[in-house]
């Protein structure tokens, strides 16, 4: 069965992040298979033994199960003699000597896509401080999925047919703000053949009526992918997480590379160029 290659590393970068934020000294996950009810445990960071090691966990059974099943975290104290949960998998458990245990799921568009696992090897309760910070962790995985089916749809859609007809309406607009969108999320992403392939979709909506290169940067773009969407420099701002004098600065290069003097004139200006959809 083919991996997710891309979704195991945004998966062991979110496991880093739970152990640095939480301070658990063992994590583990992996994400759910495709046309199965399991999750299969592929990323391990702090265990002693192989014992969880591609470890099929079910729907409905044992903690990640729950889980899955009620698509919300879920925690115990002290996992061996919780009646919380059913006990498929205390072998695997026990071995690795795992006592208190947190779950939380990776859902995206309200389907549980994965599983995050934090631990200790003694029963001590896990507070919310803990369980927010783990939940903050599987974020960035739903973050990354989304953002790559974002980018498949469009590297398709670009493929199948090229939308460059003003006349195709709603659908045209649609794109446009699909192209705003995910430019501000580009730099936001860890995962550099994810932001390589996601701005590689924006390019292939914006591809093939180039009039000459006018050298914008991707800053440069950003801000005007923000400002083609009527967004003020304060609001493009808090998109691209930058202050909105810096946005103003990265426009008025924009305009002084564009020949214009008004934002409306340098959006038409990079449309004409083939950087803006």
């Amino acid at each position: 069965m083919a991996r997710d290659v891309a979704g195991m590393v945004e998966m062991q970068g979110a496991l880093a992040r739970l152990r640095r934020t939480t301070g658990l000294p063992v994590a583990f996950g992996g994400l759910l298979e495709p046309g199965q009810q399991q999750v299969r445990i592929s990323e391990l960071m702090g265990t002693a033994t192989p014992a969880l090691r591609a470890l099929a966990v079910t729907s409905g059974n044992g903690l990640g199960g729950k889980a899955v099943a009620l698509a919300r975290p879920c925690a115990v104290a002290d996992y061996a003699a919780s009646r919380q949960i059913s006990h498929e998998y205390d072998v695997a458990v026990a071995t690795e000597g795992l006592c208190s245990i947190l779950a939380v799921p990776v859902v995206v568009r309200r389907r549980v896509r994965g599983v995050l696992y934090g631990a200790l090897r003694t029963a001590l309760p896990l507070g919310d401080r803990t369980l927010s910070a783990a939940m903050e962790a599987a974020r960035d995985v739903e973050q990354a999925l989304v953002v790559r089916e974002e980018v498949r749809s469009l590297l398709n859609a670009a493929h199948a047919e090229p939308v460059r007809d003003p006349a195709a309406g709603a659908l045209w607009e649609q794109v446009r703000e699909a192209h705003t969108a995910l430019r501000a999320l580009a730099p936001k992403l860890t995962d550099p053949q994810l932001r390589a392939e996601l701005l590689d979709a924006c390019g292939l909506l914006t591809a093939g009526v180039a009039t000459g290169t006018v050298g914008l940067s991707p800053r440069e773009l950003d801000v005007l992918a923000c400002v083609a969407a009527g967004a003020t420099n304060a609001v493009a701002g808090e998109r691209l997480g930058l202050r909105p004098e810096t946005v103003k600065g990265y426009l008025r290069s924009a305009m002084r590379k564009l020949g214009t003097h008004t934002r409306g004139e340098t959006v038409a200006a990079a449309r004409r160029a083939g950087v803006l959809p």
